[in-house]
């Protein structure tokens, strides 16, 4: 029964070691600003300073990888993280959103802050300094439930409601 053990521990030990040589994917270190939320819309440096920490890592061109993030399998799941982060939201393409996905994105905001969905729970567990407070949460659902609000007064109702999808008999 050791030996068994003794085998399948060794197995996994030499499984590991292997996928370190399979490819990481990092590819989301993008400078470029020229799509990025601030673009569009005016953003206080303060909600600014909050977005960038607490949730650009995972919702835009531009990932901070941890050193962990160079050990298989744990690389796959942070990618994995993000490539899912960024297409629900990716405040590095918010410009090239249609206005009503703008207006939509905005309000998930206010309400993935509000019910404690974002950020993660596994992303604060690390990243202690990106839990936020009820301040910040309250600052960065302000500062969106007031551009919605400037929408509604600068852009036609129309434009900011998704049109519905043909139905298809």
């Amino acid at each position: 029964m050791k030996k068994i053990i003794k085998n399948i521990l060794l197995a996994l030990v030499v499984l590991l070691v292997l996928v370190q040589f399979y490819p990481r994917a990092k590819k989301n270190n993008d400078l470029t600003a020229v799509n990025d939320l601030a673009t569009v819309h005016a953003v206080p440096t303060d909600v600014m300073d909050i977005l960038k920490t607490s949730c650009y890592d995972c919702h835009s061109n531009n990932t901070f990888y941890p050193w962990y993030s160079n050990i298989q399998p744990s690389s796959w799941w942070l990618n994995d993280h993000i490539v899912e982060g960024k297409k629900e939201l990716n405040f590095s393409e918010f410009a090239t959103y249609r206005l009503a996905r703008q207006y939509k994105k905005l309000d998930e905001i206010i309400n993935q802050i509000k019910e404690d969905e974002m950020p993660l729970q596994s992303y604060t567990l690390i990243h202690r300094n990106a839990k936020l407070s009820k301040e910040q949460k309250l600052l960065v659902s302000s500062w969106s439930s007031a551009l919605r609000d400037s929408m509604k007064t600068v852009y036609p109702a129309d434009s900011l409601k998704r049109k519905p999808k043909p139905v298809v008999l």
